[in-house]
């Protein structure tokens, strides 16, 4: 398999995601599984701030895209912020995965003046793919437990309203408690874990 992994923390180096990011690639290696790996905070040349009337996109864009499509998955990586990816993963995202490259919207009732807009999505390049996310949270488990009926812990929102847009299947992994103060018994375990997913592949 060969896995877009994308890297959205902003220590490329010492974080915990990096151990994550450097375990997972070593461990999916071994398998023969091959790695192409987008440092965004690393990128030489950087997304601008996503605007919808920018049209063309970036070639950047474009340049993402072809990488994704010589991909079978597609692996987004970095923390919870306010429930959500980190902002360059976000922002990524927004320009990345967009209709039509990503999905194309097909409405039920094109000529109804208060339902045209509703319809279902017609899956892109990604269809049948594998998306993946790793999300590390500063938080306990179980402080996140109020917001799950909501869909707004950001692996169910990736999950719900991007991933099923493009017609993509879904694996995560989860770290919570993620502090500086981390005891070595801890780190080698969330280690374990990330190794255990990566032979799940």
């Amino acid at each position: 398999m060969k896995i877009c992994l994308i890297f959205g923390h902003f220590d490329t180096k010492n974080s915990f995601n990096a151990a994550v990011r450097d375990n997972f690639i070593l461990e999916a290696e071994k398998l023969g599984h091959k790695i192409d790996l987008i440092n965004l905070y690393d990128e030489k040349e950087q997304l601008p701030f996503y605007r919808s009337d920018i049209n063309p996109p970036p070639k950047l864009v474009i340049d993402y895209r072809k990488r994704l499509e010589a991909a079978d998955a597609m692996f987004l990586m970095g923390a919870c912020h306010n429930l959500r990816m980190n902002v360059i993963v976000e922002n990524w995202i927004d320009w990345v995965l967009h209709p039509t490259w990503f999905f194309s919207y097909k409405s039920i009732l094109p000529n109804s003046k208060f339902f045209k807009n509703y319809g279902f999505p017609i899956p892109g390049a990604m269809k049948n793919k594998l998306g993946i996310v790793s999300i590390t949270y500063g938080g306990p488990k179980v402080s996140y437990f109020n917001f799950s009926f909501f869909k707004n812990i950001p692996y169910r929102r990736l999950k719900k309203t991007v991933f099923q847009l493009g017609g993509m299947k879904t694996k995560y992994l989860r770290f919570f408690s993620i502090l500086p103060n981390m005891n070595e018994r801890e780190f080698n375990s969330h280690m374990k874990q990330v190794k255990k997913f990566a032979r799940s592949l």
